[in-house]
């Protein structure tokens, strides 16, 4: 089984390119036992960067994670985001302490601000600083900020200590690939990369499943490769079951070949001009 590549952040902590998502997580009490072996399963294969945020499930997400992660907090790499709304000062200091408590453990190794919302990018990062300061988180960065507010956020004081900004990216959403993508990697801020495969509704593409098929495997699997194929990108893709999970691990046993990515190009046409942000 190949080796999960490693991406370096800003602060010198290395996360692994594929890690686990949990959107829609935390949702169901009889699914809940399942979603925690997927997480723990997904652990065992080093997909040890586990995603999660107080949105999801209100605070659903979190509380699987915890059940997961419990008894291995080191082993694991956690990030949670701040809702918009909470993006205070004050309020993503609350809102930290809520994810922790669901978490059930003292740090998260990432915060995100989950979107930009009405509260001033410099009340966000003036309380993301105290947090790393109170040692109740190691970073933070940013979701689903395009170039103009990164642009705005770099010129925030302690704005450049970002160390990742989480995206839609997939085959089917490839517009931050014309700016956003080549400029963050140039700046040294990693994209982390979610619905690697658009909650499966590109699955279906002929061009995606006949590569499939030359690979002996699943167009998923090919779809999250793609994802993988270039440094500097991580992905996070959800996985509710241990099978689900091995699929996504090996992914990275895919090599695509260059008839491979004219082929996806041609049936999911890479940007030639901006565009906005795409969102789920």
């Amino acid at each position: 089984m190949t080796q999960i590549p490693l991406v370096r952040l800003r602060n010198g902590d290395q996360v692994p390119a594929l890690g686990q998502g949990t959107w829609n997580m935390g949702e169901s009490a009889a699914q809940a036992a399942a979603e925690v072996k997927a997480l723990q399963a997904g652990m065992e294969l080093g997909m040890t960067l586990i995603d999660t945020a107080e949105m999801y499930a209100d605070g659903g997400a979190e509380r699987i994670v915890g059940r997961a992660i419990a008894g291995r907090r080191d082993e694991v790499y956690v990030v949670s985001k701040v809702l918009p709304h909470n993006a205070s000062r004050r309020g993503t200091i609350a809102a930290c302490e809520a994810s922790l408590k669901r978490l059930g453990t003292d740090r998260l190794d990432l915060y995100l601000l989950h979107w930009r919302g009405s509260h001033p990018l410099s009340a966000t990062v003036e309380a993301m600083q105290a947090l790393v300061a109170q040692g109740k988180i190691r970073g933070w960065g940013v979701s689903n900020l395009d170039t103009d507010d990164i642009d705005e956020l770099l010129e925030e004081d302690n704005g450049g200590q970002c160390l990742t900004n989480q995206v839609l990216y997939n085959l089917s959403r490839r517009g931050i690939e014309y700016d956003l993508l080549p400029e963050s990697l140039e700046r040294g801020v990693p994209i982390m990369a979610y619905s690697p495969i658009e909650q499966g509704r590109i699955l279906k593409n002929a061009a995606l499943s006949a590569i499939a098929q030359r690979h002996g495997v699943t167009p998923a699997q090919v779809a999250l490769a793609w994802v993988l194929r270039q440094p500097g990108v991580i992905a996070i893709p959800k996985a509710s079951d241990k099978e689900h999970v091995r699929q996504n691990r090996t992914c990275l046993d895919i090599t695509l070949a260059d008839t491979d990515l004219k082929e996806l190009d041609a049936a999911f046409p890479p940007p030639r001009r901006k565009q906005p942000l795409a969102m789920l």
